[in-house]
């Protein structure tokens, strides 16, 4: 279990956001401002990211044990819980095995699913890809962030992943060089149960889960969630709802923010 790193902002009740895989609280700075102005917002950093510390250990149970951890910490039950992508998947294994200390869940561009089983469209050989090059470049040799990008380009085409990836790195204030903010070693070595994990097997002693509203925001320009996830979103949460961003991909909080923070104030 890590002690995790978190940003606090406003003041109401306790809203917690989950970033995503190579994601941390820092991605979440301007939503988190805006839902201020109604709840105490938690913005937290999975274990081997962010500020959190590393651990060799990368499983949805980890997550889930250091979020528990985390709301016995702070006394934040029962709070409303904003997960994205990975993060989505953690808050639907903690709300599933806590439903007391949760209010509300909004799960923002995944679905419970097992994304190996659509092989070459699983996104799983993308990640691959990037964290075998993540674990390539020592940034310990760098002192300019321009040199990394560089380098991150020869192995990583798309410029907006790039952009995302060196969100991850830090100075050294003793050396002056570039670090990593997230343990590559431990994301790629559990990869698969990344991209697989809480899916309906995982859930099915569960199921249904009505314990709690459920809200699944999804981007209608993201494959995550698909039209033929919605009957599996609903076998699992009955009375969930879906709501749709426009002209929003996976990273919909950040390609369409208004309209994200919309349907967040329409569900909570």
């Amino acid at each position: 279990m890590v002690k995790l790193h978190f940003r606090r902002e406003g003041e109401g009740e306790p809203l917690v956001i989950l970033h995503g895989l190579y994601g941390s609280s820092d991605n979440w700075l301007g939503v988190s401002r805006k839902l201020s102005s109604k709840y105490t917002v938690w913005a937290v950093d999975l274990r081997n990211h962010g500020r959190s510390p590393n651990h060799p250990e990368h499983t949805y149970k980890a997550m889930r044990d250091d979020l528990a951890a985390f709301f016995e910490t702070h006394r934040l039950e029962p709070a409303v819980l904003l997960g994205h992508s990975m993060g989505g998947k953690v808050a639907m294994y903690f709300a599933a095995d806590y439903p007391q200390m949760v209010k509300k869940l909004i799960v923002a561009d995944i679905a419970p699913r097992d994304y190996l089983e659509l092989e070459e469209e699983s996104q799983y050989f993308l990640h691959r890809n990037i964290l075998l090059a993540l674990q390539e470049i020592d940034l310990s040799q760098y002192t300019e962030r321009a040199r990394v990008e560089e380098r991150l380009a020869e192995k990583i085409g798309d410029p907006r992943i790039i952009g995302f990836l060196m969100k991850n790195t830090a100075r050294d204030l003793h050396t002056h060089r570039l670090k990593w903010r997230l343990n590559a070693p431990a994301l790629y070595d559990h990869l698969e149960e990344i991209v697989a994990g809480v899916n309906p097997r995982w859930l099915d002693d569960r199921i249904p889960i009505t314990s709690y509203p459920v809200v699944f925001i999804r981007g209608l320009n993201s494959p995550y969630i698909t039209d033929h996830d919605i009957p599996v979103i609903r076998t699992i949460y009955p009375e969930a709802r879906i709501v749709d961003i426009p002209d929003a991909g996976h990273w919909l909080h950040a390609e369409q923010p208004e309209l994200f923070l919309q349907a967040v104030a329409e569900c909570c």
